[in-house]
């Protein structure tokens, strides 16, 4: 996947960038952490939630980690960037190809309360910090699955939470981070 397709300047560069609305597409090393965090649950047919997709750039990587019956469903709670997510997407025929066939999807919605008409997820990632862990999303996980969260203010930690096939949650706190805040949307 062309980062340079989703990310206005520097796509390349090894920091996070600016994509507007108070949005950043995050590092690289960022999104390669949480794929290989996720990798052990995205199998053939996998469901992904990507909360915070902004430029559609991760919500792209992970579909190509699935096989061709996965769904990957990104959300984001500015309607300007998920329609951005799309454009980014179509930019190469790969990309339009998903879209087409539906095995990505880009809604508006408050991430926070997930998106359950698409779950159960067996990944989620989100890709801005929150406050606390939300217990929705942990709902909306398949037993096993897979949550990739930075929660914090200013001390902010990747946090994966892995729901085991008996249903019992396990957190593991993994490293420190910096993200912008899982917020409501803005003003447009």
């Amino acid at each position: 996947v062309d980062r340079a397709h989703y990310a206005p300047s520097l796509p390349y560069q090894d920091s996070p960038q600016p994509i507007g609305f108070g949005a950043t597409i995050s590092a690289p090393h960022m999104h390669a952490s949480a794929a290989e965090s996720l990798l052990p649950f995205l199998h053939p047919t996998a469901r992904v939630l990507d909360i915070g997709s902004g430029s559609g750039y991760l919500t792209h990587v992970l579909a190509n980690l699935l096989g061709p019956e996965g769904k990957v469903v990104g959300i984001d709670h500015i309607p300007s960037l998920v329609d951005l997510a799309r454009a980014n997407m179509a930019k190469s025929e790969h990309g339009k190809e998903l879209l087409a066939n539906g095995k990505v999807k880009f809604v508006c919605g408050d991430g926070r309360e997930g998106w359950r008409e698409g779950g159960p997820y067996d990944a989620i990632h989100v890709g801005a910090a929150a406050r606390e862990e939300h217990a929705g999303l942990v709902e909306q996980l398949r037993a096993p699955g897979r949550l990739f969260i930075p929660v914090g203010d200013y001390n902010q930690y990747i946090w994966v939470v892995d729901k085991g096939e008996d249903g019992q949650v396990k957190r593991e706190k993994r490293f420190g981070v910096r993200y912008v805040p899982l917020t409501d949307a803005p003003n447009e």
